[in-house]
């Protein structure tokens, strides 16, 4: 056996099965087998895994044991002269294993080797080559230094930025993404340490094939596509913490007690300012558009105001009571914003018509509340509608300015209405193409381009693959979309690097899936559309679904001397409210006893009722129950919970 492929995946289906395509069209003429080591994920990827290659090895794990112990599980059982450590976030090129293993096979003196990696746009990633993190390299990659001078020798030691990526180099540190190690060198210097969880077992076994007098390559003679990072969550202030912390082990294990004191002190001190710029961030991110919003109301309120008392008011002098500005209008504004929050205005991308929508809603729920005051309170109803007037106007313009900008983040409509093409043949552009309108995508358009040289319109085609760019440009695409069936990656991954001027996103169809797979950067996992999109994930059906859980509690708790006489378990009720109220159930979840893998759910809070609750009929096969639950998943509507509520009313004592 020559290679064996170890992929260890945890709940990224899509990104393996696209992975695994990619490996089993690598494998051709040679030698291989491939291990997948599943580490108890919960979105039917094992399930996936049998049914779509049934060739791979497969390890089912039932608990999450990190990605260096699942690592060493197939590393035990693997037979190949060569290991191959892949992340399931990858795509190799049709050549990338034949090229390495005759590297490996040319360089005896080679323990390991890395390749050259490319995001999800074709950019080079840096991190395809590194050097050890002593004090020094940890201390200039932590603090910006080696960003500010990437060419430095001196600064830019960590992602080693002063070495050409296009050239083959000796280097300390090889990316775990893809790692190729030859096997008898992992037998020597042991397997990977099982005291790094998740990230650092890099570092520890590229250190130690160097200090058994191996050389580790970096050979940029083929390249891959990394996602980096989908499966991790590289921004949370989690990855910030287990990461450092790898560090700090890899210092202890490996540096004297003064160097691995020193770096110790170091990289807690990184891991609190990183965690505090993070979270400054984070709060700066959501708070900065409603702040700006609340600003420029209030100032245009306060003009307004002025203007009318002077001029239809108070035209003899006088003015509007203190109470008024300080009190109504406070009040009114956060009835505003609210409204504009639970309209899903402040969601991204931005929908200027939910910022219309809160805005109407909360002036209606104003001009109520006003309607309902004592007469010493009706300061103006005028000045109210000119305020909404002038609200919606400035909110409209200042997301407007944003999205001229091009600010990230505050692009309207940007995942709707895009302007796509479908690189591939005849039967799999056109299955894409299906898929993709299925996906609720809304395309503004869609044109199919041959990846062999057909006449322009021939077959539906708008052109062929090498007229791509004058395509971008007169269609004005906003995305392009690979057919892997037709298109190979190492032709996927040309067109991407040579396109990486032209402003497009990219992404990849897997033959046979339902799935469409990129990533522009590391945050940005939203880019996936598959057809089995779980609605209640969304972020604005988790917002409503929990703002109906307080909604209903309170109602119940207001009404408990009369409720207590329609339930079950009057106690039952009380707890569940107060439950409910603080965030640990809601009113409506999944059935407790499904047990199959392949309807795993994704994970929500514990119910009090579920969709069962809204049938008399309780004997109902499993496999039904289980398509309930899909069908409350796929397509979650506020009107479900509440039907299910009001059908199962007596059951909300249950515990």
């Amino acid at each position: 056996m020559k290679l064996s492929i170890i992929i260890v995946n945890y709940n990224v289906k899509y990104f393996l099965e696209q992975c695994l395509h990619s490996v089993q069209n690598a494998c051709n003429g040679l030698e291989t087998e491939i291990f997948v080591v599943d580490n108890d994920s919960v979105d039917g990827s094992v399930k996936m895994v049998k049914e779509k290659f049934p060739d791979v090895h497969l390890i089912e794990n039932k608990a999450n044991k990190g990605f260096s112990s699942a690592n060493n599980q197939a590393i035990r059982k693997s037979a190949g002269e060569y290991v191959l450590l892949l992340n399931p976030d990858t795509i190799v090129e049709d050549d990338t294993l034949r090229k390495v293993v005759d590297f490996m096979d040319e360089h005896p003196d080679a323990g390991g080797l890395g390749v050259k990696m490319l995001d999800g746009k074709g950019k080079f990633l840096p991190e395809s080559k590194r050097g050890l993190p002593y004090p020094s390299v940890a201390f200039f990659k932590v603090f910006g230094f080696s960003s500010l001078f990437p060419k430095s020798r001196f600064f830019s030691t960590y992602h080693l930025g002063y070495l050409d990526k296009d050239k083959i180099h000796e280097v300390d540190v090889l990316a775990g993404a893809f790692m190729l190690v030859r096997k008898k060198v992992m037998e020597e210097i042991g397997y990977l340490d099982e005291d790094f969880f998740m990230y650092g077992e890099d570092i520890d076994l590229s250190y130690r094939i160097t200090q058994a007098g191996y050389k580790n390559y970096y050979f940029p003679g083929t390249r891959i596509i990394h996602y980096k990072g989908e499966s991790t969550k590289k921004g949370s202030l989690n990855y910030v913490f287990v990461f450092y912390n790898a560090m700090i082990v890899f210092a202890n294990k490996h540096f004297s007690k003064e160097n691995a004191r020193a770096f110790s002190m170091m990289i807690n001190l990184a891991i609190y300012f990183r965690a505090f710029i993070s979270i400054l961030t984070r709060f700066f991110n959501r708070i900065i558009l409603p702040v700006a919003d609340i600003f420029l109301i209030y100032t245009g309120i306060l003009l307004i105001k002025d203007y009318w008392e002077r001029n239809f008011i108070y035209p003899d002098g006088g003015h509007y009571p203190f109470t008024f500005i300080y009190v109504a209008v406070p009040i009114y504004l956060s009835i505003w914003i609210l409204c504009i929050y639970l309209s899903g205005g402040y969601d991204k991308p931005i929908r200027l018509r939910k910022v219309i929508q809160g805005m109407t809603v909360g002036t209606i729920i104003i001009l109520v509340l006003y309607s309902l005051q004592n007469k010493e309170y009706h300061f103006s109803r005028a000045l109210i509608i000119l305020g909404a007037i002038w609200g919606t106007m400035i909110m409209l313009g200042v997301r407007y300015v944003l999205h001229l900008l091009n600010i990230t983040g505050y692009k309207l409509n940007s995942e709707k209405n895009k302007r796509f093409v479908i690189i591939g043949e005849k039967e799999e552009s056109e299955r894409v193409a299906e898929l993709l309108q299925q996906t609720g995508m809304n395309p503004a358009f869609t044109g199919l381009v041959s990846y062999l040289h057909h006449r322009n319109n021939a077959n539906g085609f708008i052109g062929h693959m090498g007229q791509i760019k004058e395509i971008i440009r007169i269609h004005k695409i906003n995305e392009v979309i690979f057919c892997a069936k037709d298109v190979p990656a190492q032709v996927i991954i040309d067109m991407m690097s040579e396109l990486k001027n032209e402003q497009v996103d990219y992404k990849i169809a897997p033959p046979e899936s339902l799935s469409i797979i990129g990533s522009n950067s590391i945050n940005t996992s939203g880019d996936l559309y598959v057809i089995d999109i779980n609605a209640i994930t969304k972020k604005s059906n988790r917002r409503n679904k929990r703002m109906l859980d307080v909604i209903v509690s309170l109602t119940l708790l207001c009404f408990y001397l009369i409720s207590v006489f329609l339930v079950k378990k009057p106690i039952g009720l009380i707890r569940n409210i107060f439950a409910v109220l603080f965030g640990w159930k809601s009113w409506v979840g999944f059935s407790p006893h499904i047990k199959d893998e392949a309807h795993r759910l994704p994970e929500i809070k514990q119910g009090v009722l579920n969709p069962l609750d809204a049938f008399k009929n309780t004997n109902i096969p499993e496999e039904a129950i289980s398509r309930l639950d899909l069908l409350y998943t796929r397509d979650y509507k506020l009107t479900n919970d509440l039907n299910i509520i009001i059908k199962g009313f007596r059951n909300l004592g249950r515990m």
